[in-house]
């Protein structure tokens, strides 16, 4: 198969957590503060995508988690607050020739409730996935 003709696979927290279980490599793709302060899933590997003081996308997010992985053949899940960063950084990972992309749709937080919060209808947190807080 091309790479033209590859794409980031949407999956749901508990997909992703199984597929943990597995070879499987996560990474958590937010800012470093998001990671610190916000909490992250257990397991999870921080390459940020987009980070502070500029909040510029990383240059060299795909040979950053190259870095990290043993292949780029092994499944990369990729988790962000609420999926759009991490379907955005998975697609440079396809760019890049990486094969096996898998973006959490829901993220950690996931969306925004009528009262503008998160983690009340869905997200790794919300489904009491392992996930810890520095």
């Amino acid at each position: 198969m091309s790479i033209s003709n590859l794409a980031v696979i949407s999956i749901t927290d508990k997909q992703a957590w199984q597929m943990l279980q597995d070879n499987a490599v996560l990474i958590d793709v937010r800012s470093v503060m998001e990671y610190l302060f916000v909490g992250h899933p257990k397991k999870a590997i921080h390459v940020p995508w987009i980070d502070e003081p500029d909040w510029d996308i990383n240059p060299n997010f795909a040979a950053d988690v190259q870095k990290e992985i043993a292949s780029i053949s092994v499944p990369i899940l990729l988790i962000c607050r609420c999926g759009n960063r991490s379907l955005e950084a998975g697609n440079v990972l396809i760019q890049a020739g990486f094969n096996n992309v898998y973006n959490i749709i829901e993220g950690f937080e996931g969306p925004l409730d009528a009262e503008h919060h998160r983690s009340t209808l869905g997200g790794w947190r919300f489904h009491g996935l392992p996930w810890e807080q520095c």
